[in-house]
């Protein structure tokens, strides 16, 4: 394995810890997993000075889910033509993550990235504080699932779906919960 969606999230919404804190929390599960031997990093990026893309903290592939199936076999297949699905973006224990039309639904995963993987400019907060806040700001997120509410790419997007709802903040537990997620990560193994 050296591709998993977290089964859970750390529980403070996209109060993530930064980037340090997710990378932790996919090392932890890993670690639960048997896969604590690599070097596990979320597939998250930051905006603003020192901006961190998602593309350039993964390693460089190929990357294979729980059950031994390749997701990708380098970043440009990652953010082109990958293998995530419903079926295959499953947890650190093999498991299928819920989507749309399951109860609840969690396929948003916290991305705060272009569809290319890379940061957004820093004029919109699009990462909840670089990770660091469960009420201010707003989240993109992915689909897991790959489905949406339109058959438009975009809401296919695995990385790039929709941003939290901005209701107070969008990025606390409950926030993440209202448009179907849960605080789930990707994580994948770097080296």
């Amino acid at each position: 394995m050296s591709f998993f969606v977290t089964s859970v999230g750390v529980g403070k919404g996209a109060d993530l810890g930064g980037l340090a804190g997710a990378d932790k929390h996919c090392q932890q599960l890993a670690q639960a997993a048997g896969a604590g031997a690599k070097t596990w990093h979320a597939y998250l990026s930051t905006q603003g000075a020192g901006a961190v893309n998602a593309r350039d903290r993964i390693g460089k592939g190929p990357w294979m889910n729980a059950k031994g199936v390749v997701i990708a076999k380098s970043v440009d297949e990652l953010h082109g033509t990958n293998n995530l699905t419903k079926q295959t973006a499953l947890s650190e224990k093999g498991q299928v993550n819920n989507g749309r039309g399951d109860t609840p639904n969690r396929h948003d995963i916290l991305t705060g990235s272009t569809a290319e993987g890379r940061a957004f400019p820093p004029d919109k907060d699009m990462t909840c504080k670089n990770w660091t806040s469960g009420t201010q700001g707003t989240a993109m997120l992915g689909h897991a699932d790959r489905t949406g509410l339109t058959d438009d790419s975009v809401a296919k997007s695995w990385n790039s779906s929709h941003p939290t709802r901005n209701v107070e903040g969008g990025c606390s537990q409950a926030d993440l919960r209202s448009t179907g997620g849960d605080g789930l990560l990707y994580c994948f193994a770097v080296n």
